[in-house]
């Protein structure tokens, strides 16, 4: 043993000094799959040059559910309660973008009082979906507590209307082929349109806090820049594109639904940094206030579902349709191929959270390891549409 003792210190070791290295050395870091900021199971393998990222490799799969060929094998309308677990956030608008898809694969037409709530039931999910971001990016920030339960509050309110209006908080499975499950009386409409009335005031705060709070610029600013070239290549959507300057949004390049019915406008960034895809959700929360008001005041009696819509025994014809939707995070679209029976031969998601995800090395190399965790939060996933 002291042989093996005398060996060791024999050997030529160099010395050791705060924060040396060997030249050209990097350090590999995994960051997850478990972490406070990571926004779900979500795992990085880093490589640093001390806390600059040189490397980045996202590593996806550990909330898998194999929700495509369960579509495959469930009926049409059976598949709609798997769409609420995909953006969980935003379940409304999953169901819409199913049900589209499926009405574009039928020809089924939508009563006009349904559209209109499916708007009113969109906008209201990306007002709770852009201020949880907002709460949440601060938080990957530092700034752990405050300004996520301000947000939180907010999102409170537009749940506990989900809750009355669809049995559910989250998971609501509301959407039907041809409209909508159940119709919303003058009580709950009028309960929305307070919320939305003073969703504003709140978004004054918000906004300045943002907006004069220097460690927030300075955490923000130049930092995970993106060109609109390189957006457009990847296919990135949603805010994270429009932070980038470039007008394409859904709501208006497609006009489904009775959008084109509404005036707003789309806020477009100049940089396609973090700090803009920060204000970008800020800046749509006001579109979205603005769409909600037209939506209330022009909103006709009638039913909410197509009546010649047949539960049992749905059959679309054979063919295949795309239908898509400008979901919170961007583009939301499911490509359904029939062959005529009840279940779809080919079900496919084309999610936003994962698309946008794709170009997060590219977002980060140059930047320091802390700075990694606030532009993962400025691109805003969930999980759950990540793996599918």
């Amino acid at each position: 043993m002291s042989g093996v003792v005398e060996t060791i210190e024999a050997m030529e070791r160099p010395p050791l000094t705060m924060g040396s290295r060997l030249e050209g050395e990097l350090l590999e870091v995994s960051m997850g799959p478990q972490h406070p900021s990571t926004h779900g199971v979500f795992r990085m393998n880093v490589a640093l040059d001390g806390e600059i990222v040189r490397k980045l490799k996202p590593v996806f799969g550990y909330l898998h559910r194999n929700h495509e060929k369960i579509g495959e094998n469930t009926s049409y309308l059976g598949s709609m309660p798997y769409t609420d677990r995909l953006d969980y956030f935003c379940s409304m608008t999953n169901n819409w973008a199913y049900a589209l898809s499926v009405e574009k694969l039928a020809g089924i037409e939508v009563p006009e009082r349904a559209e209109y709530l499916r708007i009113i039931l969109a906008e209201l999910t990306r007002l709770q979906n852009h201020a949880s971001l907002l709460g949440f990016l601060l938080s990957d920030m530092g700034a752990w507590g405050t300004p996520l339960m301000y947000a939180f509050r907010e999102r409170e309110k537009i749940l506990d209307l989900f809750e009355s209006l669809a049995g559910s908080r989250m998971m609501c499975d509301y959407m039907r082929f041809g409209g909508c499950r159940v119709d919303a009386n003058d009580e709950w409409l009028a309960r929305a349109q307070q919320i939305v009335d003073r969703f504003p005031k709140f978004l004054d705060e918000f906004e300045e806090l943002i907006l004069g709070n220097e460690i927030v610029i300075g955490r923000t600013q130049n930092v995970g820049n993106l060109s609109a070239e390189l957006a457009i290549n990847a296919g990135i959507t949603g805010p994270m594109l429009r932070a980038c300057g470039v007008n394409y949004d859904l709501r208006k390049v497609d006009g489904y639904g009775f959008y084109p019915r509404f005036k707003f406008r789309i806020p477009l960034g100049e940089h396609g940094d973090t700090y803009d895809r920060l204000m970008m959700r800020a800046l749509e929360i006001r579109e979205s206030v603005e769409i909600l008001k037209q939506a209330f005041a022009q909103i006709p009696p009638g039913p909410v579902v197509n009546p010649k819509v047949k539960v049992r025994g749905f059959r679309p014809p054979v063919g295949e349709a795309y239908g898509r939707i400008e979901g919170p995070k961007g583009e939301l679209g499911f490509y359904l191929i029939s062959d005529g029976s009840p279940n779809p031969y080919r079900y496919r998601v084309r999610p936003p959270s994962f698309i946008n995800l794709t170009l997060l090395e590219d977002l980060c190399l140059g930047h320091t390891v802390a700075d990694v965790m606030v532009i993962l939060g400025s691109i805003d996933i969930v999980m759950g549409e990540v793996d599918r």
